[in-house]
């Protein structure tokens, strides 16, 4: 049967976004450029969308210098047409995206690097688009999630070929199951999916049509648990789960219906609602509100006894919101407001007495709202205002001297640095700068070595669009 695209283009975007982040599944990188998932082989060139202002917005590379950061291939030809790629992923020395050609629609593409190596995988969706997304590697294929126009949304595998680009299973046969958070745990997909009988549940797949169940249901009917935040540690996926008797709280499974279990019921009479989830030294980090404390900072060691609050930052009923969570040296940084400093950067090693603000950046009740907090080299890098320069690039080692604007961009109102991603030891993301528009830049983490790379849309324009 056919589908509304507009309508399930909406429902993934809500479902999506329930993360993104950080996370707790996975779904390859939303952003607009690849980074290094660790991948064995060479490191790969930066590949992101940019607008030349000629070309509309296609596929560019960077290695990190002007001479270097080119447009790789006019996908969409039709002039200033976009081919708009995204969901960069890297696996097996390429790249895999999203992209639309302005004739097959948006469908799953592959690159080496190369304009002659980068080509579209499949057309899934013969007279439509393929809406290829939540990207994920296991055992040298990408599982993702896509519409063929008969089936609707459902789980897709690629060995890289068209001949090896198949639909796992059609998991609702009359409509779509729409599988979410993909997480890979001992050479299996997990995923929450609607098989339009049970209501959304968690699932597991090997990568073939027998070997793809749904695990347990959690919430018996056509309501379903709705698992979210999957993510794997110790062998086990915790995850949010509803069962319709304690609302939602923390759960986990160790692939099996009688392995998986309401860990703990966090909010008694309510709904502990945990989400945010970060994994530090066989510890699960996550924001939940027990119904005294408000959304706090909590943490689990995979038992009943150990799942507890961390700290109640914002003193009370009042929540802190803990978010943008980020993991350098073995502890956990994140955005949260304590009602007196306004949301602020903070870091917490587990302990009550060891989860502190790290520094008081704008010393007003808005804070410095620290965003797009991202690791790399030992060192914490995000967007931040002090009040005076607006919002600019901001780097920290945990320290409160350590923790300071790494470049005055935009000397007049702040340059309003986004899309951070790490690659290859350097920081690439886009900024205003005043003069050139908005347009992609660089930093190895020092005044110096953070510039622009090049004005790709000469002039005052942008090559990139800003944030909503």
């Amino acid at each position: 049967m056919r589908f509304n695209l507009k309508i399930e283009t909406m429902v993934f975007v809500l479902t999506f976004f329930l993360l993104t982040a950080c996370d707790g599944g996975g779904g390859g990188d939303a952003g607009p450029g690849s980074g290094d998932p660790g991948n064995n082989g060479p490191a790969l060139p930066f590949f992101f969308s940019a607008n030349d202002g000629t070309h509309g917005e296609e596929l560019w590379i960077s290695d990190g210098t002007a001479d270097g950061t080119k447009l790789l291939k006019d996908i969409n030809t039709n002039g200033s047409g976009h081919s708009r790629p995204d969901y960069f992923t890297k696996m097996n020395n390429k790249v895999y995206f999203r992209a639309n050609d302005g004739i097959n629609g948006s469908e799953l593409w592959v690159s080496d690097g190369t304009t002659d190596g980068t080509r579209m995988i499949k057309d899934i969706y013969a007279s439509g688009s393929g809406d290829p997304d939540k990207f994920t590697v296991m055992d040298g294929k990408i599982y993702f999630v896509a519409n063929d126009g008969t089936n609707g949304y459902e789980l897709w595998v690629s060995d890289g070929t068209a001949g090896g680009t198949r639909m796992v299973k059609n998991i609702n046969e009359t409509g779509s199951s729409a599988p979410n958070y993909l997480s890979v745990m001992n050479n299996k997909i997990y995923f929450s999916a609607d098989d339009g009988i049970n209501g959304r549940e968690l699932w597991v797949s090997d990568g073939t049509t027998d070997g793809t169940s749904m695990v347990k249901d959690i919430w018996s009917g056509v309501t379903g648990g709705n698992p979210s935040e999957l993510t794997v540690m110790n062998g086990k996926i915790y995850f949010s789960a509803n069962d319709g008797i304690y609302q939602k709280e923390l759960w986990v499974s160790d692939g099996t219906a009688a392995g998986t279990e309401m860990l703990k019921d966090i909010y008694v009479n309510g709904s502990g609602n945990p989400y945010e989830f970060a994994v530090i030294n066989n510890k699960l980090y996550f924001r939940a509100n027990n119904g005294t404390n408000g959304d706090e900072l909590w943490v689990s060691d995979g038992t009943a006894a150990g799942t507890k609050i961390v700290k109640d930052i914002y003193a009370g009923l009042d929540s802190c919101d803990p978010s943008e969570f980020a993991v350098i040296n073995n502890k956990l940084y994140f955005k949260a407001n304590n009602g007196t400093n306004g949301k602020e950067l903070w870091v917490s090693d587990g302990t009550a007495d060891g989860t502190k603000i790290v520094k008081d950046i704008y010393s007003d009740v808005p804070g410095g709202n620290p965003s797009e907090i991202i690791a790399m080299n030992g060192k914490i890098y995000f967007r931040a205002n002090d009040g005076t320069n607006g919002k600019e690039l901001w780097v920290s080692d945990g320290t409160e001297s350590g923790t300071i604007m790494l470049k005055d961009i935009n000397v007049s109102e702040g340059s309003g640095p986004f899309d951070f991603t790490a690659n290859n030891n350097r920081i690439f993301f886009f900024a205003n700068d005043g003069t050139y528009g908005i347009e992609l830049w660089v930093s190895d983490g020092t005044e110096a070595g953070t510039v622009m790379l090049k004005d790709i849309n000469p002039g005052s324009g942008n090559s990139n669009n800003p944030p909503s």
